[in-house]
């Protein structure tokens, strides 16, 4: 599956990405993919490319752009707890200057360069993130409700915006959230909100994981975590962007 570096102009100079897609000539839906707050890795091409495989085009911009070509920090191959601290406090300063006007301005150049590239297929797209790339990913499918189908989030903290952000929602939503991160009690709240803005949604903890499950290079890895992500977005991509 091959993959492509990208330069996506932006409001605030060009963005640096890449894009996973199959090579045979065809067009395929869109996705664009947000990191979580480690950034662009090995392990978000090892992602792009096995949602590609599926066929799909792929788009994973470095959201911390502004800051620097990714990675903006240097990353161990494997972000273990005993360098988790130190890794953090590089990277908390740009996770608080990505501000959801940030977010959504980005948005604006991301999914307007994905939509016309040539092989991208003609029609709505979807958004997937993960940690703080899950909560972009439900700004940026709220802003673009006819052209968004589909969004996903995983162990990200979707409700920060509160229910104001639900009600502009009008794709299908998938939210895996992480046992550590969220109570049943939280979930039933959130899910709650979800049902009075009339989102059409599956909202659930996946068992036995914690913050950043998804992440094989970390100390939070769930092999069954990810399976269940797997199990959980193919089947919405392939129900919202009609790719059988």
């Amino acid at each position: 599956m091959p993959i492509r570096t990208l330069q996506i102009p932006t409001a605030a100079g060009k963005a640096d990405a890449f894009a996973a897609f199959p090579d045979r000539g065809e067009q395929h839906p869109g996705v664009l993919m947000y990191a979580d707050g480690f950034g662009i890795r090995p392990v978000l091409r090892e992602m792009a490319r096995e949602l590609a495989g599926h066929g799909y085009y792929v788009l994973v911009p470095n959201i911390f752009h502004r800051h620097g070509p990714a990675p903006v920090v240097e990353l161990p191959e494997h972000i273990g707890e005993e360098v988790r601290p130190a890794v953090f406090a590089q990277l908390m300063p740009l996770i608080e200057a990505h501000t959801a006007e940030r977010v959504l301005s980005d948005a604006d150049s991301y999914l307007g360069f994905l939509t016309v590239q040539p092989e991208v297929a003609a029609g709505p797209v979807a958004v997937t993130g993960y940690c703080i790339g899950g909560l972009s990913a439900m700004r940026t499918a709220a802003a673009h409700p006819g052209q968004v189908a589909a969004v996903a989030a995983f162990h990200g903290p979707v409700g920060v915006d509160g229910p104001d952000l639900f009600s502009e929602l009008t794709a299908q939503v998938h939210l895996g959230h992480a046992e550590g991160d969220l109570t049943p009690e939280a979930l039933g709240e959130l899910n709650q909100s979800l049902d009075a803005a009339g989102v059409s949604y599956t909202s659930e903890i996946y068992p036995g994981t914690i913050h950043g499950f998804t992440m094989s290079d970390t100390d939070a890895f769930s092999a069954s975590g990810l399976k269940r992500h797997w199990d959980r977005l193919l089947p919405l991509l392939d129900r919202t962007l009609g790719n059988n």
